[in-house]
């Protein structure tokens, strides 16, 4: 992890004293998917380094729950249309119960994040607004209007709109755009002039009154002394969000901005736009840590680069992730790039949490034990993977129950079976019967210890005798076993299975 060894070289020039503030953040208006992990497991990798080299951080996420809602996501019923416009935080939860909407979503989230053992500490909008905590900077800033409309104007390189406003006002539960007019810090009060253009006073100090988005990002990175901040490619380009925050800071806050770190977005493979999730085309958090162990999931992550845009397969992408990190973790030397991704991605734990059995094998072996542990495990002990299993009985155990959500929520129907619980021989031509009956007497003579290269030997033999092609061998096999055209490895299938049960079923006995 290079990128990260030379980040934090630079997050050390940048604050050399101190402690280390890492601020991520995001508006719970919708299901928080794979691409908003990015941003808090490159601040949780942020935080162990500088705490490995024995500097004090903290990573606080910003939950901007104050944020009016803009569109009903997908999932969302269309009766919440009632209210576009209210903020988050006062919103009913969509599932009715205690909560707001904001902290329906957040939940899942926060969940996610646990479950990674990320270490942030969640703030929450609303509460600083109306505590009176951003007193200060609508103070600052609307004192200092003049100076932010320049900076905003100049980075961005475009004039504001004439109905453009530093503030939102809340009327009767809605955040409304309003054009402001003065500010009184003496009684903290603001006037405004409401929808029919005549002036309004409203206090500021109680959560009344939000900041444009554009001067509230750098608003709060002044009152919370945020070191560094990492956002998305959307927030990064030239005359972005970062840059007008960063020139407020210089103009109107008059402190340094937070070190950027501009991160790229994570899609689902074959997709050319970014997870959405209001459109409902991301990859939930929550699923993701239901179905990937958390150091794998952090490895994906984490291994590259924030810069580099990530894909994720769920199908194969699972499988060679898995196995990837299975190797990793699993090799004996000394490595000190591989030490110290194992150390970020397990978060210092020494314990493995994934097997050195291939994640394929895994899958098609508890498939078919009926997806029992115990039968798994004595299963996979009569393959070339014993030694291996006897080794990593309770890693594997653990492993299982990702398997299982994998089966769930992203295997493809191909690669899901389970074993035909009763079949009749009529279903089968009587080339094929003649086929299951030689083989059932080849298998019951089989040695104890034949492996899924004797199986696989031992139907190829049949192809002369009967006539038949490969595939025709296979996929009636396939037909018998598991109600299907197509499945695992023939061979290394047949030697997973109880012996006695193969050979019933072939004589259509089970």
């Amino acid at each position: 992890m290079r990128w990260l060894i030379q980040l934090v070289d630079e997050i050390e020039k940048h604050q050399p004293e101190g402690e280390v503030l890492i601020e991520s953040g995001a508006s719970p208006s919708g299901t928080y998917h794979m691409g908003h992990l990015r941003e808090i497991l490159t601040c949780d990798a942020i935080l162990l380094e500088l705490k490995r080299r024995g500097r004090q951080a903290k990573h606080i996420h910003f939950a901007d729950d104050l944020d009016a809602l803009r569109k009903i996501p997908v999932n969302i019923s269309s009766d919440f249309e009632q209210y576009l416009g209210k903020p988050l935080c006062d919103i009913p939860s969509p599932d009715n119960s205690e909560g707001s909407y904001a902290d329906y979503f957040l939940k899942g989230f926060l969940d996610s994040a646990a479950a990674l053992g990320i270490e942030m500490e969640p703030i929450y909008s609303h509460q600083q607004y109306r505590s009176g905590f951003f007193v200060p900077a609508i103070e600052r800033v609307l004192s200092r209007l003049p100076l932010a409309r320049k900076a905003l104007e100049e980075i961005s390189g475009r004039q504001l709109d004439e109905h453009w406003s530093p503030i939102q006002v809340m009327e009767n539960g809605y955040l409304k755009n309003r054009t402001f007019v003065a500010i009184n810090p003496e009684d903290k009060t603001l006037t405004y002039k409401d929808r029919d253009g005549n002036q309004t006073s409203v206090k500021y100090d109680d959560g009344l009154v939000k900041l444009d988005w554009r001067l509230d990002w750098p608003g709060r990175w002044w009152l919370l002394k945020v070191g560094v901040e990492p956002f998305g490619r959307d927030h990064a380009s030239a005359g972005g969000s970062y840059d007008t925050g960063k020139q407020l800071m210089q103009d109107v806050y008059e402190a340094p901005a937070p070190l950027p770190v501009g991160y790229d977005f994570i899609n689902r493979a074959g997709d050319t736009k970014k997870m959405s999730a209001s459109k409902g085309t991301g990859i939930s958090a929550y699923e993701a840590v239901q179905v990937l162990p958390p150091e794998v999931l952090r490895y994906f992550v984490l291994s590259a680069s924030p810069a580099k845009r990530l894909y994720f397969d769920q199908v194969d992408g699972t499988t060679k992730l898995v196995d990837e990190y299975a190797a990793l973790s699993a090799a004996d030397d000394t490595d000190e790039d591989r030490l110290h991704t194992l150390f970020i991605c397990s978060r210092g734990s020494t314990e493995r949490v994934v097997s050195r059995v291939p994640f394929s094998h895994l899958v098609a072996s508890y498939q078919a034990a009926l997806k029992d542990p115990e039968t798994t495990l004595a299963i996979m002990k009569r393959t070339e993977h014993a030694d291996v299993v006897e080794a990593d009985t309770e890693i594997i155990k653990a492993e299982l129950k990702f398997i299982d959500a994998w089966l769930e929520k992203w295997a493809p129907e191909e690669v899901k079976f389970t074993l035909r619980e009763t079949v009749k021989a009529d279903e089968f031509p009587e080339g094929d019967q003649q086929f299951f009956a030689q083989l059932a007497d080849k298998i019951a003579a089989a040695p104890a210890d034949a492996d899924g290269e004797w199986f696989h030997k031992a139907i190829y033999e049949f192809k002369e005798e009967h006539g038949l092609q490969p595939k025709q061998l296979f996929t009636s096999l396939y037909r018998l076993l598991i109600g299907k055209d197509s499945g695992p490895r023939a061979g290394w299938f047949l030697s997973l299975l109880p012996r006695d049960w193969l050979v019933d079923r072939l004589r259509f006995k089970s």
